[in-house]
């Protein structure tokens, strides 16, 4: 900036700054920047006619009402609407009803407690402006006298303790519509209802070789061997194969009558022909690296060792149960068969588990 220029810049040009004889230039009433202030106070309908107020206390509890009431839909909805039940819902096309009525009554009850809240506040509690000046973090108790003076005040002004009707509504719509979340927790996975306790073995099933896919004969299997197997009828083309194999898989091992040292085990197999479980009962690993002179199984993962001569019986590692043995028999053909399913659910434990 020119000296010229500097000549021609007066104090009164500088508002908020200093002088040259170091005062602060204050603006004036006719400053363009100068505080115009708060405008007055323009009372609302529900400030002066009370049936106006009654119609937003009618209103703001019917909100609420509305809320608990989708809260409720929304449970009944889990209840009522299988997953796979899908419909045509325009405009969406072929979705699962049960996410649609999820959705829908969620979105109610969540609007409705917004929506609520934001009536009473505009039309119920107190709307004066107050304009107050900053002051330092650390509080005096002059300050903080009045900010509980304040905060007593706006209590009053809210009707939050003389309008009972909007104080309850809103309770009980903040009450229910948690529940929307703990009943989502269903949504973590499908109710096993007593799927973990049954597999696709039956009584007549024969045992078939995952290798070849033909049905197993005693002579099949030699003496320290271990092979593994699955229900007949299932297919690897299946699309439920890998679910029913996640729990059916299993093996087969030979071992000479006198070394087995649990008799329910030898009267479960076949001239030494033992069917245990392929999956541990640890984390569900599949159990396959055999050890034929001691007779042990040992589970990749983490080590879970079982004793196949003696029941399947864990030796050693974090699984906490045997492996579960299927009672087999030959028919009339020769082949080996299931007499029946597991008689232990297989797997890892659940604290259902007997």
């Amino acid at each position: 900036m020119s000296s010229g220029s500097e000549n021609n810049m007066s104090p009164e040009h500088l508002p908020n700054e200093q002088d040259a004889e170091g005062t602060v230039a204050v603006p004036g009433a006719d400053h363009p920047f100068a505080d115009p202030g708060l405008p007055a106070h323009q009372p609302r309908k529900q400030d002066i006619d009370e049936k106006a107020a009654k119609r937003s206390e009618r209103v703001v509890a019917f909100l609420f009402l509305l809320s608990m009431l989708a809260t409720v839909g929304f449970i009944a909805s889990f209840v009522a609407f299988p997953v796979d039940d899908i419909r045509y819902v325009w405009p969406l096309g072929h979705v699962s009803i049960l996410h649609v009525m999820l959705g829908v009554t969620m979105g109610i009850a969540l609007f409705c407690i917004g929506a609520g809240a934001v009536h009473w506040a505009r039309t119920l509690m107190s709307d004066v402006e107050i304009a107050d000046e900053r002051h330092p973090i650390a509080a005096d108790e002059e300050t903080r006298s009045k900010v509980f003076a304040d905060f007593q005040q706006g209590a009053a002004e809210s009707g939050f303790g003389r309008r009972k009707l909007l104080r309850n509504t809103m309770f009980g719509a903040l009450a229910l519509v948690p529940l929307t979340g703990v009943v989502l927790l269903r949504d973590l996975g499908p109710l096993p209802e007593d799927k973990l306790r049954h597999t696709l073995w039956g009584k007549g099933k024969r045992l078939i070789n995952m290798n070849t896919n033909e049905p197993f004969k005693p002579e099949d299997i030699e003496t320290g061997s271990l092979s593994f197997a699955m229900p007949e009828g299932l297919e690897y083309e299946d699309h439920d194969f890998n679910t029913e194999i996640a729990k059916a898989a299993l093996m087969l091992v030979r071992i000479a009558p006198d070394e087995i040292k649990d008799q329910q085990s030898a009267d479960f197999g076949v001239d030494g022909v033992l069917a245990y479980s392929k999956i541990c009962t640890h984390v569900g690993c599949p159990v396959s690296l055999y050890e034929q002179q001691t007779h042990h199984v040992l589970c990749p993962c983490h080590q879970s060792t079982f004793d196949l001569s003696d029941g399947a019986r864990v030796i050693f590692g974090p699984a906490g149960h045997p492996l579960p043995q299927l009672r087999i028999d030959v028919d009339d053909e020769g082949y080996l068969t299931a007499l029946g399913d597991f008689e232990q659910p297989v797997g890892p434990s659940f604290w259902e588990r007997g």
